[in-house]
């Protein structure tokens, strides 16, 4: 039996069965771990979709940014709808949209296992948070998110601000929440993300820092996975693991089986030529 956690596939339909045919993926005994963004790209996001669906049961997943995002966009009016790029318009209008779009929406925003002795996030946690306090935080915008009042997470999930605050209440609050767990990158010491960084380490403004490296960050219980960041590549120390190795722009969609002992599986991602600017 073994646990793979797999970076961003970002619709790469064609990358995730090429790895799941490397790993030699066994679903009577094997798990999958999706650190989120499955989605847009790729051009292959329905059919991405579709197979990480028939795996459900063999599968967990923590939304990213550009899940939440179709989720989004798939309240939205069809006018508006048609208007997004070609790849999420053919999940949008797929007979079995809204099977695939009620599955997406009851994922996790931070997934912890502490019998493996991992934990997975998408884009980071905030410096400051325990992994019992990011827990929580996670476990609150879920509840709203897999309730009926889902609709209003949505309508104001979009924005920069404001910064997190345990006072924060309301659509503010979960925007915050939202924020750190699929947004991170970069932040300051007191925990305020640095939305416009989004190179490699060194790239960044004075006083900003990886959020995994920010001086007197709360220990880490757990070693954690991560992706959202591909001009990051590959990291691997300090407690965290770095997997968005860049299917989507043409690099490698990566697998790190878990264990005592780790182990690194990786496939050539997309081939076409990329075109579109890195978000």
């Amino acid at each position: 039996m073994a646990t793979y956690a797999i970076g961003d596939v970002q619709g790469c339909y064609d990358a995730l069965s090429r790895l799941l045919e490397r790993i030699k993926f066994d679903p009577s005994k094997d798990r999958l771990w999706f650190c989120g963004d499955l989605v847009n790209r790729g051009g292959q996001s329905l059919e991405t979709l579709r197979l990480i669906h028939s795996l459900k049961i063999h599968s967990t997943i923590v939304l990213g940014n550009h899940d939440l995002s179709l989720l989004s966009i798939a309240q939205r009016r069809e006018e508006d709808q048609r208007k997004v790029n070609p790849d999420l318009q053919r999940v949008l209008f797929a007979d079995d949209k809204d099977m695939l779009i009620n599955w997406l929406r009851m994922q996790k925003l931070l997934h912890v296992d502490r019998t493996l002795g991992f934990a997975m996030v998408h884009a980071g946690i905030a410096p400051k948070w325990t992994l019992g306090i990011a827990e929580a935080r996670a476990r609150e915008v879920e509840s709203r998110l897999h309730s009926d009042g889902y609709r209003k997470i949505f309508k104001n999930m979009y924005g920069d601000k404001p910064v997190w605050s345990p006072k924060l209440t309301g659509p503010d609050r979960d925007r915050a929440i939202i924020n750190v767990f699929t947004r991170l990158r970069y932040c300051t010491p007191s925990g305020r993300i640095v939305f416009e960084d989004k190179g490699r380490p060194g790239t960044q403004k004075p006083g900003s820092y990886p959020w995994f490296e920010v001086p007197g960050h709360a220990a880490r219980e757990l070693p954690l996975i991560f992706g959202h960041w591909s001009t990051l590549g590959l990291f691997m120390g300090l407690g965290v693991y770095g997997i968005d190795t860049g299917a989507v722009w043409g690099g490698r969609l990566t697998a790190l089986e878990l264990g005592p002992e780790l182990r690194l599986h990786q496939v050539t991602g997309r081939v076409q030529e990329i075109q579109a600017a890195r978000v």
